[in-house]
């Protein structure tokens, strides 16, 4: 079941990268920052993905990032998720878990939830992410 809503934010993609490919497809390294809220705090994302195109045509990726909020919080974040391009540039939606890590005393709570995204791209690069406990 999915509990209170704990992010959200929207960004650009700040630069992208072509990796070698181990065999299982093309390999992209996406950078990108965002800002918005966690808990409702101000706060900003930097995070860096790295995605591969499989032979289905679906997107497998693997992320981590920190997240600096207004009032000095520190939360450091690692994903994974499945995403399906959308044929325009850059765009596509994702879907995964996000688990997080902090020595923040305020966000030290996020140290035990694992968390369910929803992460869109345009084709121009823009960013807009929710994210949920789940409970």
């Amino acid at each position: 079941m999915l509990g209170e809503i704990l992010a959200e934010e929207r960004g650009k993609i700040t630069g992208t990268r072509v990796l070698p490919s181990d065999g299982h497809g093309p390999k992209l390294e996406v950078s990108f920052q965002a800002s918005g809220k966690l808990q409702g705090v101000d706060a900003t994302d930097m995070g860096t993905y790295v995605a591969v195109l499989t032979s289905d045509g679906t997107l497998f990726g693997e992320g981590q990032g920190v997240i600096m909020t207004a009032d000095g919080g520190v939360v450091g974040w690692r994903g994974q998720g499945v995403g399906r391009p959308t044929g325009q540039g850059m765009g596509a939606h994702w879907r995964g878990a996000i688990y997080y890590q902090t020595t923040s005393q305020k966000f030290a709570h996020l140290n035990s939830v694992v968390a369910i995204f929803e992460y869109e791209v345009d084709g121009e690069g823009n960013t807009e992410s929710r994210a949920w406990e789940w409970k």
